[in-house]
């Protein structure tokens, strides 16, 4: 973890324990990263990832000859549910529009809590301290 986000750390046990993050990116490196997220976190991840397709923009968008030149699907979507472990609750879906949805054992973000402390020495202000200049 960056010590960026220790001060989030910080305050690990009255933390989030469901992230919703909607989005519209659907490349392969943010499912990666929403699991990193998850796990880093100790929480739930909800993805909810945009369909967009060249049908949706308006035909009389200013510059509609850039958008006839998109691909059909402009943005896949991805939508999915990630557990604090990193695992998939519900896979992601593509090229279609969805309604995802699952029961969540919210005991789990504790559970993980307690076998993993990720602020680890960033949670000592008497051992570590950051200061920002911005100047």
């Amino acid at each position: 973890m960056t010590i960026c986000r220790c001060p989030i750390s910080r305050s690990a046990p009255a933390s989030v324990t469901i992230y919703i993050s909607p989005n519209t990116n659907d490349n392969p490196e943010w499912q990666a990263t929403i699991r990193h997220i998850a796990i880093e976190g100790m929480c739930f991840f909800v993805n909810a990832g945009m369909v967009i397709r060249r049908s949706s923009y308006p035909s009389d968008l200013h510059e509609g000859d850039v958008a006839s030149r998109f691909p059909e699907y402009v943005c896949r979507g991805g939508s999915c549910i990630v557990d604090p472990r990193g695992h998939y609750v519900t896979e992601p879906v593509w090229d279609e529009e969805a309604v995802i949805y699952t029961e969540l054992d919210m005991g789990m973000p504790i559970s993980c809590k307690m076998e993993h402390d990720v602020a680890g020495h960033y949670a000592r202000p008497d051992v570590l301290e950051l200061n920002v200049n911005e100047k």
